[in-house]
């Protein structure tokens, strides 16, 4: 099967379209042409019908023209210009008088026709209209009058404008054609367009746009949201790059800190307690390394693909004790006072594994970020049809420019300010995903000292 390209086939479509309703009016114009020749011929014999009916002289017997001379006009007696012809029948069809140009033809008698009707015939091989009415004398038929008009003019008139119209409508076809192909490939300049910018855009060139069409169509929507799309695969390029960049360098940090302890270790004997320190300090770089990769593979199985989320109804108060408890160790080192406010017990249905992990990066962080003798509020209550969930600390703070950023993977405010503060900054982009595959509102708020983290869980 022949495949005709995108131009050619609206063009077609156009033509088919086209054609019928082509063919249609056609039809209408040469039948309306047809109908009234024929009323136009059938007017004429009316009248010659009413002249011929005024000219009979009836009698019992038969019947005749009154006045004989009428058969020496023109019309009678020519079949050149105009010619009428007359034939007068009795009751049993047999032939009492006839125009002069009929010579030796005459004209056919119907006589199961109804009275006055007109129909098409032949006579002396010319196409001919001709009617018959009936003849009474004293309510008694007697016979019939023929009366004919030459169809010639008229047939021919008819042959010319169907030829006309025949060749004319496959020229109006075959131009519309290639007009259609010429208005259909300028409208559709913007798919042209659409096919070579794809064509040009890679892995590596991805800043290419669509031009966007003068008019503000289907086609200037179709492009706009192809850039769109585009802007949004090449930001989400870029933040691949950027994650895969920071993260080789998180992962390079500690593997160079343990090369460089063993290296050291290795040039020249020690003594067993500094062998026992090194080695304390390359575990607790292992560890931070297992971290990392842990909260890397969480990260990517988030990016990746969409984890089966196991939902039940979880109780939010005992969960909360149970991470606090979880960080009972650090909070006890840094000696941080902790405030719960419940004010009642809270249900909350989503997957419980999952939202552990958002208590717990809120929690550490909040312990993180916080100055010995610190202090961390936790409250919870309900509003409308949420509950909101605030976890409050006096520790070091955010920076009111670094607030947007705070989700951003490996991002961290002025680390350089607080070396004592040790962290990958994954953990609140973990929790900016989480928040997205469960469905709950997260918000950051601080003023360089201390900082509050909200949690709107819609019920």
């Amino acid at each position: 099967m022949m495949h005709l390209s995108f131009k050619n086939r609206i063009a077609r479509y156009y033509i088919v379209s086209t054609a019928l309703l082509i063919f249609a009016v056609f039809f209408v114009v040469f039948y309306s042409v047809k109908v009234s020749v024929y009323n136009g011929i059938d007017r004429d014999l009316q009248v010659e019908i009413e002249s011929t009916a005024e000219q009979l002289v009836v009698n019992e017997l038969n019947f005749s023209i009154a006045d004989p001379e009428e058969w020496k006009e023109k019309e009678h007696t020519s079949l050149g210009i105009n010619p009428v012809f007359v034939q007068l029948v009795d009751f049993e069809g047999k032939i009492l008088d006839k125009s002069p140009n009929l010579d030796n033809h005459t004209l056919t008698l119907k006589k199961d026709l109804k009275d006055q009707s007109y129909y098409d015939s032949t006579l002396k091989k010319i196409n001919i209209r001709q009617v018959q009415f009936p003849v009474f004398h004293d309510n008694k038929q007697i016979g019939y009058v023929l009366i004919a008009m030459s169809l010639q003019d008229a047939k021919g008139v008819l042959v010319t404008l169907g030829e006309i119209l025949f060749i004319g409508y496959f020229f109006i076809l075959i131009a519309l054609y290639y007009i259609a192909r010429l208005i259909v490939g300028r409208s559709i300049q913007p798919i042209s367009s659409i096919i070579e910018t794809a064509a040009l855009i890679s892995k590596d060139n991805l800043s290419t746009r669509i031009p966007l069409p003068e008019n503000h169509d289907e086609l200037y929507t179709l492009s706009k949201t192809i850039n769109n799309l585009l802007d949004r695969i090449e930001t989400a390029i870029e933040r691949e790059k950027q994650f895969t960049s920071d993260a080789s360098h998180e992962l390079r940090t500690p593997l160079a800190v343990i090369k460089g302890t063993l290296e050291v270790l290795s040039r020249k004997p020690r003594t067993q307690i500094e062998y026992e320190e090194k080695i304390k300090f390359c575990v607790l770089e292992v560890d931070r390394l297992n971290f990392l990769v842990d909260e890397l593979l969480l990260l990517a199985r988030f990016e990746n693909q969409k984890k089966d989320i196991k939902v039940e109804s979880i109780y939010l108060n005992a969960m909360i004790l149970d991470v606090l408890t979880r960080n009972a160790e650090a909070i006890s080192a840094k000696k941080i006072q902790i405030s719960t406010i419940l004010e009642t017990d809270f249900y909350y249905t989503t997957d419980p594994y999952l939202f552990s992990i958002v208590l717990h990066n809120l929690v550490s962080n909040a312990i993180k970020y916080s100055y010995d003798d610190g202090k961390i509020e936790i409250k919870m209550w309900r509003e409308l049809h949420q509950i909101i969930f605030t976890l409050e600390d006096n520790g070091v703070g955010i920076e009111k420019a670094d607030i947007d950023k705070v989700f951003n993977p490996f991002y961290r405010s002025n680390p350089s300010e607080h070396p004592e503060v040790k962290g990958t900054g994954l953990g609140l982009s973990i929790v900016n995903r989480l928040s997205d595959l469960l469905h709950f509102d997260i918000k950051i708020s601080s003023e360089n000292a201390g900082t509050v983290v909200t949690l709107i869980l819609k019920e």
